[in-house]
Parts: structure tokens; C-alpha cells; sequence
């Protein structure tokens, strides 16, 4: 677990780093809300704690807010010495995702951070589909194979959807119909070929490694393995 931790109080931060490291995982630092929103918004982390004031002009709820703002989906816990109900309440609104006081028991933050990683990793992988590079966000219905956009029509996307949803399997052309176009009968035209043509010229650029394969008089199959 990568973490990132936005804490100016070095006794907690001491406290805390240790604890996650002796636990096997990493921890960035920052104890400042410039260098907190700079850590937060340039690199990857599986979760941040988040202090809720700091020094300056930027405090933790100042930098959540940007964040979410800026579409970064990163888990956040927030730690505070404000207990209050209207703070905590305060904190979630602003975007935070868990709350903890202190003081606080060590053992109690690292079950709260395993809490969240495993709940956005169930989140990620109930809106993401990924077959090798190829990449389908379901929720912003963008696709991307590597650094590359793909822009599909709405049923290419329903399409690609469908197969990555089916990735390693023969899908045949009757699933096709009836799971695309919600035809259960077959409409006795190619509409299913010439979608899966348009698709893989898409998909399947000159220099990219074929992912979209026809298997003979059975259907098609997505795969990244050979």
C-alpha cells in the first residue's frame, strides 16, 4: 500500500510512518497543504491521510476539495483533533471518505486505510474493464488502448463493453444479438460482423498487438494472450 500522508505535526507524523512502514508499506510525507496538494494531484497513492489543519493558507479540507473537484479518486482519511459532529459531518462533505480523532490507536488508522483500499478496489473493478492495454472506463465511457483515445459510437461502445465483459471467451454472434442489440431472433443480416469490423479497425491499431480475433464459424473472441 502506497500512502501519502499530509501531517505537519512531526511527533503523529514520526508515529504514523513508522507504524506503516514496520506494516510493509510505503509512505510519502508532506506538513504542508501546498506540498500535500502537489504530492496528491502528481502522484498515484492507494490512499492519503489527510490532516485537517495545517499551516498556511491551504488546510486538509481546502486540498480534498480540489481534488475531487479535479476528478482525483484517491480514499481519503482525514485525522483531526475536532471532534465535534458538525466537523466530522464538515470533513465527509468536503470529499473525505473516513474520519478519525485524535488521539488515535495505530492499529485502528491502518484497519480504517485497509477498509478503504479494499472498497475502492471493489469500486474500480466494478467500473473498469481492462483487456491487456486496452482500457474502458464505464463511468466517464471513455476507452483508451495505452496512451491512445478511442472514440466509439454509443453501440461500438456497448459492443466493446460486451466482449471485455466476456474477454477470454468465444462470444458468438447470437450473445451478440440478443446481448447488443437485443434482437432474440436472428435478423438473418451481418449488422454483427460489420459492427465487429469497425471496431477492431478502432481498436487494433497498424502497430498494436491484435486483441479483437474472429474464431472460425464459432464467433469472436477479445483476448490479450496469444
Amino acid at each position: 500500500m502506497k500512502v501519502l500522508l499530509v501531517e505537519d505535526n512531526e511527533r503523529v507524523t514520526r508515529f504514523v510512518v513508522k507504524g506503516l512502514q514496520e506494516a510493509g508499506h510505503t509512505a510519502d510525507h508532506a506538513d504542508n497543504g501546498r506540498d500535500g496538494l502537489f504530492l496528491a494531484a502528481s502522484e498515484s497513492y492507494d490512499v492519503i491521510i489527510m490532516d485537517r489543519m495545517l499551516p498556511g493558507q491551504i488546510d486538509g479540507l481546502a486540498i480534498i476539495k480540489a481534488l475531487r473537484q479535479s476528478g482525483n479518486s484517491t480514499p481519503i482519511l482525514i485525522l483531526s483533533a475536532l471532534s465535534d459532529v458538525d466537523e466530522r459531518i464538515a470533513g465527509l462533505r468536503s470529499g473525505g471518505d473516513d474520519y478519525l480523532t485524535k488521539p488515535f490507536a495505530f492499529g485502528e488508522l491502518l484497519a480504517r486505510l485497509d477498509a478503504l483500499v479494499r472498497r475502492s478496489q471493489s469500486s474500480h473493478a466494478d467500473t473498469i474493464l481492462e483487456v491487456g492495454d486496452l482500457r474502458m472506463d464505464l463511468l466517464s465511457r471513455k476507452v483508451t488502448r495505452g496512451a491512445r483515445a478511442i472514440v466509439l459510437q454509443p453501440r461500438e461502445f456497448k459492443l466493446l463493453e460486451f466482449l471485455m465483459r466476456h474477454a477470454d471467451q468465444v462470444v458468438t454472434r447470437t450473445m451478440l444479438l440478443e446481448g447488443v442489440w437485443d434482437y432474440h431472433f436472428d435478423p438473418q443480416t451481418n449488422v454483427v460482423d460489420v459492427h465487429v469490423s469497425k471496431l477492431r479497425q478502432k481498436i487494433d491499431g497498424a502497430s498494436e498487438k491484435p486483441l479483437l480475433r474472429t474464431v472460425r464459424s464459432a464467433g469472436y473472441m477479445i483476448t490479450a494472450h496469444a
